[in-house]
């Protein structure tokens, strides 16, 4: 099965009329991996029709065309598939996936071209059930010895204590300096003060 930008260029392109002459079964459930999914689709016109797979991410993938004389052609121009089987029944065109794996998810549809356009099918999802996972339970304090322990109790790491230490020397070598010199800054300006003061007064004398 392989991607063809060709065909997703002709999607886009074409002038495309969606559910009309074509129609299919209803969604697929309770789908088992390795089980064999059988899809099918019925036209009112006898022109052939293709088979495609939109997967997960939204990509289209060619699987097959069925002639209205019932030959199938799969991808790569091949006549048989190892993953898929293809057959036509009056008007009906049959597609069957011989063992659903993971790879085979998706959104599948049956294309008709008639009249220079393009007949969809409604697509018909095929995935398989979610897995649910059950959360390990966590166990509770388990006793040693006679005595509990409480999980809310924690030991001191010796790696902060020591930062923690390492913080308060740091402060008290930035701050006893800062303090120092503030303190010598004050008494000069203290000082400074009292000798203009003194200037002052001898000058005033000196004029009288």
């Amino acid at each position: 099965m392989d991607t063809s930008p060709a065909l997703l260029l002709l999607l886009t392109l074409a002038f495309c009329e969606y559910r009309h002459g074509v129609t299919s079964p209803k969604d697929i459930t309770q789908l088992r991996l390795g089980q064999k999914l059988e899809l099918q689709c019925q036209t009112d016109k006898d022109h052939g029709v293709s088979w495609i797979l939109q997967d997960k991410s939204g990509t289209l993938h060619f699987i097959v065309f069925i002639s209205s004389i019932s030959r199938a052609t799969f991808g790569g121009n091949q006549k048989t598939s190892p993953r898929f089987e293809a057959s036509k029944t009056n008007s009906i065109y049959r597609l069957a996936v011989k063992s659903f794996t993971p790879q085979d998810e998706g959104c599948y549809f049956c294309v008709m071209n008639f009249n220079r356009m393009l007949h969809f099918s409604p697509g018909q999802p095929a995935f398989l059930p979610a897995t649910t996972t059950v959360a390990p339970s966590t166990p509770g304090p388990t006793s040693k010895r006679g005595t509990t322990e409480d999980p809310n109790l924690k030991t001191p790491d010796p790696e902060s204590r020591m930062k923690d230490n390492l913080n308060f020397f740091c402060h008290i070598f930035i701050w006893i300096p800062l303090a120092g010199a503030c303190l010598l800054l004050l008494i000069a300006l203290v000082i400074t003060i009292v000798l203009c003061q003194q200037t002052r007064r001898r000058r005033c004398r000196c004029k009288r």
